[in-house]
This record gives structure tokens, C-alpha cells and sequence, in this order.
């Protein structure tokens, strides 16, 4: 548990500083529009208060997260939105109560997940760790559309990395999910850190590469900015293709963000 404990603590740092983001907002501010198509900050919030009783549902065993999943066969277009609408229907105050409790319950829960559980999720299982960091990386990405709706801008922190590493980890499954052949080769991924830190990932003779600044990385594999507005290298075919289908989380392709100027 020692490394998911480090993704746990980092997991209620990042939801406290986006707690801070909105605990004083107004109604006329919940409502604002975000840059994901139909969702107000309301709309974010939302979703991450379902997502976490999702996993809560996850951790209590596959029989209690089974109706998630045929809920999401059912209707695999609108699932995710109509969660979000649903909890965007309340009261502010109501929601953002709602949103504290479930992933209070949540954390605990999953520091309390014995060793080696793996848990059912809409795409593979994932161990405690994985769904620990899972959490961060959505709360994150959508705090990112909430700050962007409010015109915060964020300080990245050292929690990037583990939106990074799912970021990386997840290649495979953005070629496979669109259908693509997974490439066989390895790939290296060189991100600069937020302190000037280098992180590395992947054999450092690969020819397959990606270069460039975490945060413009995390960005890209969330679908929170374009490409054409990120400063990403990328050197091999294979590389260059990644990084225009690039996603850190699970289900279908994202439709992604416009370049900035688009019409």
C-alpha cells in the first residue's frame, strides 16, 4: 500500500485545491459554461461525485458495480453526460456536499482495500493504486475545464506525474480503441517537470519519441488542449501518430479541443 498511499495523499491534495476552486463560487458561476461541450462548472463537479460512487461501487466487488457497467452497455453515447446532468440539477451547496462525501468514502476506502486487490472498472481492472490515480487524473482534467470556465490559471504541481504515467500506460489502448494496430516498438517519453525535473519513461535508445513539457503532455492525453497548441516533439511515425489520438482514460475516442483560434 505504500505506493498507492503516495497516490492517495497526492489524490486529496489535487481534489482539496479544486475545492478551493469552487467552494466560494455563486450560482451564476456554477452555471458557467466549460469548454466541454453542454457542461457548466455544475456539469464537472457532477461527474466527478458519480464517478466516485463508481468506484466506490468497484471496491465494494463486481456484483455491487455490475449494474454500473450495464447501465453503461445500455447506453454507451450518454451515460457519462446524463450522470452529470443529473447531480448538475441540484443545489449547489447539495452538490458540492455530495462531492466531499463520496470521495472522502472513497479514499478510505481505498486505503483500507487489502494488498493486491484489483477492482472491475468500465475498461480493465485496476489495483488500488490504478484507480487511485485514475481519481486524480480526472480531477485534474476537470478541474482544468472548471479553472479555463473561470479564467483561473493553475500552477502545475509535481502531482502531474502520475497523469503522466497514465498518460503513457494508456498508449496502447488509444491505438486500439480506434481501432488502430498497437505498435510493436517501444517508446520513449522525456516530459520536463514542473520544478525543471526530467521525466523519463521508456528505453532511452527507442526511436519512437516524445519530448516536451509535462504539462503540455498531461494536457494533451486528458483531450484538454490541441495538439497544434502544445510545444510536443514527437521523431518516428508512430510517435507522431500517438499524439494525435492520445487519451489517459477509459472508454471511446474523446473528440478533443479545437486549436485555439478555430472557428
Amino acid at each position: 500500500m505504500s505506493d498507492a498511499g503516495a497516490v492517495l495523499d497526492d489524490l486529496v491534495d489535487e481534489s482539496a485545491e479544486l475545492d478551493s476552486l469552487v467552494a466560494g463560487l455563486g450560482d451564476g458561476q456554477w452555471a458557467a459554461a466549460t469548454p466541454a461541450p453542454r457542461w457548466t462548472v455544475a456539469h464537472q463537479i457532477a461527474h466527478l461525485a458519480w464517478t466516485d460512487r463508481a468506484a466506490l461501487l468497484a471496491v465494494a466487488g463486481p456484483d455491487a458495480f455490475a449494474g454500473e457497467v450495464e447501465k453503461a452497455l445500455a447506453a454507451p453515447e450518454t451515460f457519462v453526460d446524463d450522470g452529470a446532468e443529473e447531480g448538475a440539477e441540484l443545489d449547489p451547496p447539495v452538490l458540492l456536499a455530495r462531492w466531499r462525501d463520496g470521495r472522502e468514502q472513497l479514499q478510505r476506502a481505498l486505503r483500507t482495500a487489502p494488498p493486491g486487490a484489483r477492482f472491475p472498472w468500465y475498461g480493465p481492472p485496476m489495483s488500488t493504486a490504478s484507480m487511485a490515480t485514475g481519481r486524480l487524473m480526472e480531477t485534474w482534467a476537470h478541474g482544468q475545464d472548471i479553472a479555463d470556465a473561470l479564467g483561473v490559471e493553475r500552477r502545475p504541481t509535481a502531482r502531474l506525474r502520475h497523469v503522466a504515467r497514465i498518460g503513457v500506460r494508456a498508449r496502447g489502448f488509444a491505438f486500439g480503441a480506434r481501432g488502430l494496430d498497437v505498435p510493436a516498438d517501444e517508446f520513449r517519453v522525456e516530459l520536463s517537470g514542473p520544478g525543471g525535473e526530467l521525466w523519463e519513461y521508456g528505453p532511452a535508445d527507442a526511436v519512437q519519441r516524445v519530448t516536451g513539457p509535462a504539462l503540455d503532455f498531461c494536457l494533451l492525453v486528458t483531450q484538454r488542449a490541441h495538439r497544434d497548441d502544445l510545444a510536443l516533439r514527437a521523431e518516428g511515425a508512430d510517435a507522431d501518430r500517438w499524439l494525435g489520438i492520445a487519451q489517459a482514460f477509459a472508454g471511446p475516442p474523446g473528440a478533443g479541443r479545437a486549436p485555439k483560434g478555430a472557428v
